[in-house]
């Protein structure tokens, strides 16, 4: 992956600095970094994944009593050199403590006490004077069992006063989004070393050229902020108005030692066109008087425009999750997704389920639509519907949402046996004739497709489809009595006047995608919650049974996730995170062979952002593939001209 490489080479050319991304996620007992060989008792250290100050990893000491790693620097430490590294507490529970000693005269003395050290996104910055000729450094931590201390982004600052020394560029995939305030799509990392003082930052030099359409952008800022570019942007170090192809800024920003990021993002205008490409370049910045050129002022590539559909305040709401996209009979796109109102947390919530509508092929949409809303119980101030699926008839145009509502807490974890709204979760139907501009009152299936021994029964997220002869086929998933997950489907013969179940796909499956495939057998697309890969298989008897197909558990990875299935243009199409270590890695496949085989040639990376994401494919028109994702509480949505597949 682009921003993994890009990471691991920058972080050998700064050989002070360590941030653990190249490190094997999980427990070590010996472990050689860019400061220096790390050694631990088994069970005392582990490489945390998921948790970091910059980047995705982090070192971690937990467990009960005291936990310690040794640090062997690759060399003595230089009279005034300082180690630096930012830390958190891990659980807030007592007791806690932190010591870090050097190894002096065979014994080892403490040189810091850092118990200060706080919870929450490693807000605790610890700096360490070494005693001249120190080569080792003990890591010590106290705390209960399920608690301990990570720490990130170590650096040893040689002595002296500080003086930048290199910057260089890093560009992940990460599209620009209309509508969307901070849009990465190029950053840079300065390197300081010296253990006294700061230099500050005075000028940069950059531009867009490689960008299709200049006046897209109606401005751009660089934000200070950290490795990750899906994190939340910091100061903004400088700005402009108008974009060109060399840019000079006057700034002023402070940098003691140690590596500094920062990202360049503009701002698009509402009129931008989503087949447009932004690139950007840094040539050069100043600090303290000095030039420094990074060896490649632009990375290979550019990033795609898209449309940023829903975004956190939207309409007074605090997320937007779990998409499902279709192309209306019209020829409208119709997305629909929960409006999350005060966290981006699953049912049992205040959720209803909203629909935005685009007539150009997602180039701009509508105003949201609320499609089901099943008002508030008083006991518990809401009824929460969500985890929508959307589905096309093409027969009389009829658009079909399926969802989840959860009568108080009768989502995935509440809901029991029975079939009451009060025992169990409910799956509602609603349906538009108009195409997607309103929506009729839902309409209670649970007892028409489950059995009352399951603890639950609803639709997967994302799409149904219409088989060549009409019938309407939903995913679907449910909790077996003994509360194990199953994937399934729901069918109607009649338009949906009625429904009926499929069989149990295989345990420990859920949120499904289905398509039709040319020999007239459905296939089915699961989330296998065991994690690693995808499960897959085909009924060509409507869900009464199923067959594994050969690329079950083989061919589709994934890190526990939802995904999308699109059967179109004599191809099977296939979105999810592309990653078994956690959702980052936005991508869609190709298979020409009925998901046979999945040509790497024919994946596209479109976000390398960690994110949410879930995803959903559909044609935006007829020479444009279409998808709306999650990022982070955001709907975001792309297309991707068929010429790149040819």
């Amino acid at each position: 992956m682009r921003l993994v490489i890009c990471l691991a080479l920058l972080a050998t050319r700064l050989a002070a600095n360590e941030s653990f991304e190249t490190a094997p996620a999980g427990p070590f007992t010996g472990l050689t970094t860019a400061t220096g060989t790390w050694s631990a008792a088994q069970g005392h250290a582990s490489i945390q994944h998921g948790n970091a100050k910059s980047g995705r990893q982090s070192l971690r000491l937990s467990g009960a009593g005291e936990r310690q790693a040794v640090l062997l620097l690759a060399e003595p430490a230089a009279e005034g050199s300082v180690l630096s590294f930012h830390a958190e507490r891990w659980t807030s529970r007592a007791p806690f403590r932190f010591r870090i000693e050097a190894r002096e005269n065979g014994g080892w003395k403490a040189i810091h006490n850092a118990d200060h050290v706080v919870t929450g996104g490693f807000k605790t910055e610890v700096r360490l004077a070494l005693p001249a000729g120190t080569r080792a450094i003990r890591f010590g931590a106290t705390a209960p069992a399920d608690g301990g201390v990570m720490m990130d982004d170590f650096t040893l600052h040689r002595p002296g006063p500080a003086r930048a020394v290199r910057v260089e560029t890093v560009q992940p995939v990460c599209p620009a989004f209309i509508r969307e305030d901070f849009n990465p799509v190029l950053g840079f990392r300065m390197a300081v070393e010296g253990s006294e003082g700061e230099v500050m930052l005075e000028g940069i030099e950059l531009g867009f050229g490689g960008t299709t359409r200049l006046e897209d952008i109606a401005s751009f800022r660089i934000h200070a902020g950290s490795a990750d570019p899906a994190a939340e942007p910091g100061a903004v170090v400088g700005e402009g108005k108008v974009a060109a192809e060399k840019i000079t800024l006057a700034v002023k920003h402070a940098l003691p030692a140690g590596e500094h990021w920062f990202w360049v993002s503009p701002v698009l205008k509402e009129d931008a066109s989503i087949d447009g490409r932004i690139d950007a370049s840094i040539f050069r910045v100043t600090a303290d008087g000095k030039v420094l050129e990074p060896s490649r002022p632009s990375p290979e590539g550019a990033q795609r425009i898209g449309y940023a559909v829903r975004v956190p305040g939207d309409d007074g709401s605090k997320s937007y999750r779990i998409p499902g996209l279709v192309r209306s009979k019209a020829g409208t796109l119709i997305a629909v997704y929960d409006i999350r109102y005060g966290h981006a947390g699953d049912l049992p919530a205040n959720i209803d389920v909203g629909v935005s509508r685009s007539t150009d092929g997602g180039q701009s949409w509508e105003p949201m639509r609320v499609a089901m809303d099943m008002g508030n119980d008083p006991k518990h101030g809401f009824d929460g519907v969500g985890d929508p699926s959307i589905l096309v008839d093409p027969g009389n145009g009829r658009i079909w949402i399926a969802a989840l509502w959860s009568h108080g807490n009768r989502a995935w974890n509440g809901s029991g046996p029975g079939m009451t709204p009060e025992e169990t979760g409910q799956l509602m139907l609603g349906y538009s004739d108009d195409d997607g501009k309103t929506w009729s009152k839902p309409v209670n299936i649970t007892p028409q497709v489950k059995d009352p021994a399951q603890r639950l029964f609803f639709n997967g997220p994302g799409t149904g489809i219409a088989l060549k002869d009409g019938t309407l086929v939903f995913p679907a998933q449910y909790r077996a009595a003994d509360g194990k997950p199953w994937a399934t489907l729901i069918l109607s013969k009649d338009r949906g006047k009625t429904w009926q179940p499929g069989t149990g796909l295989k345990i420990d499956t859920t949120e499904a995608q289905v398509a039709e495939l040319a020999d007239g057998a459905i296939m089915i697309n699961a989330r296998d919650n065991r994690g690693g890969s995808r499960t897959v298989a085909v009924t060509n008897d409507l869900g009464k049974t199923w067959q594994l197909h050969p690329t079950d558990r083989k061919a589709l990875r994934e890190p526990v996730c939802m995904a999308s299935l699109l059967e179109w243009k004599e191809a099977l199409w296939f979105s999810n995170p592309d990653a078994t270590d956690g959702r980052h890695s936005m991508t869609v496949k190709r298979s020409r062979d009925r998901g046979m085989t999945w040509p790497e040639r024919d994946f596209r990376l479109y976000d390398s952002r960690g994110c949410f994401g879930y995803s959903c494919l559909a044609p935006a028109d007829d020479s444009h593939l279409g998808v709306i994702y999650e990022g982070k509480s955001t709907m975001y949505f792309l297309r991707f001209p068929l010429a790149e597949w040819e």
